[in-house]
């Protein structure tokens, strides 16, 4: 996160010129009908203009609509942004807008100790602030005496703002979070030229709903104008960055056009067999827009059928990709030991979600490493990788198609969650840029049986289904490794075994050495994190070490087979700290790899590290 800014509200107070600070966290709380993701991604996009640079967090219920006005009813949005590096959305916020209750009780704890907090008033009744756990207002006692409070009558204000539009009254209270965004535009000195624009394009069907949400728009920004609010305005202003074409990208966005790239730099089709599933889903549907640029999606009746159909696409010469979550894992997993066994490329995209079974669909885990390395019956290697930013996530799709045709194997690409729902501004880059992905069918009819081998890679050999003279038969009986034919010999099913094996380990020689991406080389600490903990132990790390702490970073893009360096890496500091988001699963594998004393600092909540957290444990393993 950016260096922490003085909190909104507190300081000097002043009428409208605003403060220049760094960066600001804000968190947008509600009902889940209340339009907060609605009001946190407008924010995003105008800061993502504005130049900031920024990451967000939303978090939301997996119910459609959850009980309004319950806890686990509520939906947050938190954006961090700032005028240099943003790595993480923020340990707390320096303004909460809670539009009700709930809202209140559920993310105060989090807001810092002199924040901003708006508060829509008009949801205080003594329904809502029973459903919440109040047995009166916190708006009329002590509780919120650390606070900056704007207690403000929001929904009033918008019913009163939107009359001209003739809305039922129901119909104008859903726009007080255009109200509310005004506002915080406001406070931030944002314009509101931009989500205007959005608002025409959105709604152009529906004048009269464009007509509404903006009144409520510049009614709340002319609130912060007139009314006497007595809190400063703040003015954070662009970061510094790389020259070229930004775009604001979500992770889930990342890896559909990771894929869509990945078709034009290996010149085949992409077939995606995809069964929705939260938070996989919104991959299938950004694909489906892309069918001119060789991309084909099928909604499977089910998780099997959606692997088994991403099979049959790379037998015919495509490059089969299925997209699932933790529980759609389980169930592709015999067809996935077919893929292994058939050596066919497949990409097998997995967004870790809370579980076990169900659990908490909506929140994030890093829980699928060992069913991802480790998830099939008998002996069935497949190459993981993982992607660690929102925009790491395009990268990282292009990585698992190349390693997935260039070997012959399927290939787990994990992200989750955070990643999935999170982001960034993203640096597009240039298509001359991008590593090609060289494909090589088999064409020469003579000596030729379906498992014959690259010498360096031990990939089979790729044979289009109908190419005259390479007519074959494969599928989930073992097969003879000099001919393809079926085969029960002892001996054999080693050998196949083996070379399966063999074959995935040498990806390790074919993937870049690991780095130490903060820090010495060497040193007392090394944290060690993979996927979505990459800004969190960033900062964290970086943070110790202003502080003079001997602690470094690294962080794994490979997790089967790690890098060919790694255990050199590891060997070079005294003790290695694995903070991930279950409880202790790739601290198992380094253990087992290395035979290191890893230490793991699991954290299985639904939500990301603080870098706080991290930061503190950092200090306590350097002490003891």
């Amino acid at each position: 996160m950016a260096a922490q800014p003085e909190p909104a509200g507190s300081g000097e107070r002043s009428s409208n010129t605003p403060k220049t600070i760094i960066g600001a966290v804000v968190r947008f709380a509600g009902d889940s009908g209340d339009g907060m993701q609605v009001t946190g991604d407008q924010f995003t996009t105008t800061a993502a203009v504005l130049g900031n640079d920024l990451a967000t967090f939303p978090d939301f219920p997996a119910e459609i609509r959850a009980p309004a006005g319950t806890l686990y009813g509520v939906s947050g949005f938190q954006i961090n942004f700032a005028s240099k590096d943003v790595f993480t959305p923020g340990d707390r916020p320096d303004v909460l807008v809670a539009m009700n209750p709930a809202a209140l009780k559920t993310n105060l704890p989090d807001l810092v100790p002199g924040g901003l907090l708006v508060v829509n008033a008009d949801a205080f009744s003594p329904q809502n602030l029973k459903k919440a756990g109040y047995e009166k207002s916190p708006l009329e006692g002590s509780e919120l005496e650390g606070y900056q409070v704007l207690s403000v009558d929001i929904t009033k204000h918008t019913v009163n703002a939107v009359k001209p539009t003739g809305l039922s009254v129901k119909e104008a209270n859903r726009c007080k979070n255009f109200w509310t965004l005004g506002l915080m535009y406001w406070i931030y000195n944002r314009p509101l030229e931009l989500t205007l624009e959005w608002l025409q394009k959105k709604y152009a069907k529906r004048p009269d709903v464009v007509e509404a949400n903006s009144l409520a728009l510049k009614a709340g920004h002319a609130f912060g104008e007139t009314v006497e609010l007595g809190y400063q305005r703040y003015e954070v202003p662009a970061a510094p960055v790389t020259k070229g074409k930004y775009r604001n990208i979500a992770g889930n966005t990342a890896t559909s056009w990771g894929l869509v790239a990945a078709a034009q730099l290996s010149g085949l089709e992409v077939v995606l067999g995809s069964y929705p599933i939260t938070p996989a889903s919104t991959i299938l549907h950004e694909l489906s827009k892309h069918k001119h640029l060789g991309v084909t999606t099928i909604q499977a009746e089910d998780e099997i059928a959606a692997a088994c159909i991403a099979i049959g696409a790379s037998y015919a010469g495509g490059i089969g990709v299925c997209t699932t979550s933790g529980p759609g894992m389980a169930l592709k997993m015999e067809a996935i030991g077919l893929a292994i066994s058939v050596e066919l490329p497949l990409v097998i995209v997995n967004i870790q979600r809370a579980g076990p079974s169900t659990g908490m669909p909506t929140k994030t885990e890093q829980a699928d490493l060992l069913q991802a390395v480790y998830g099939r019956n008998s002996e069935a290697p497949l190459c993981v990788i993982a992607a660690s930013t929102p925009g790491d996530c395009f990268h990282m799709a292009i990585e698992a198609v190349r390693l997935a045709t260039k070997f012959m194997t399927p290939v787990v690409l994990l992200t989750d969650g955070y990643l999935a729902n999170g982001a960034e501004p993203w640096l597009i880059p240039k298509v001359e840029d991008l590593p090609k992905i060289d494909v090589n069918f088999r064409k020469e009819a003579e000596g030729f049986h379906p498992f014959l081998r690259d010498p360096e890679t031990l990939a089979r050999n790729w044979a289009i289904p109908g190419t005259p003279g390479l007519r074959h038969r494969i599928g989930g009986i073992e097969k003879d490794h000099d001919s393809g034919h079926i085969s029960y010999d002892p001996q054999n099913h080693e050998r196949m075994s083996q070379v399966r094996a063999t074959k995935i380990a040498n990806i390790a020689k074919f993937v870049p050495e690991q780095k130490i991406g903060l820090g010495d080389d060497h040193g007392k600490l090394l944290v060690l994190g993979w996927g979505s903990t990459y800004g969190a132990i960033r900062e964290a790390v970086r943070n110790c070490r202003d502080r003079g702490l001997s602690v470094s970073h690294a962080h794994l893009n490979y997790l089967f087979p790690f890098p060919r360096n790694l255990g050199d890496v590891l060997s070079r500091f005294d003790r290695v700290l694995i903070p991930e988001m279950n409880m202790g699963q790739l601290v198992k594998l380094i253990r087992s790899e290395y035979l290191i004393p890893a230490e793991s600092y699991p954290k299985i909540q639904g939500q990301p590290f603080r870098i706080e957290e991290l930061e503190d444990r950092i200090r306590k393993t350097l002490e003891n």
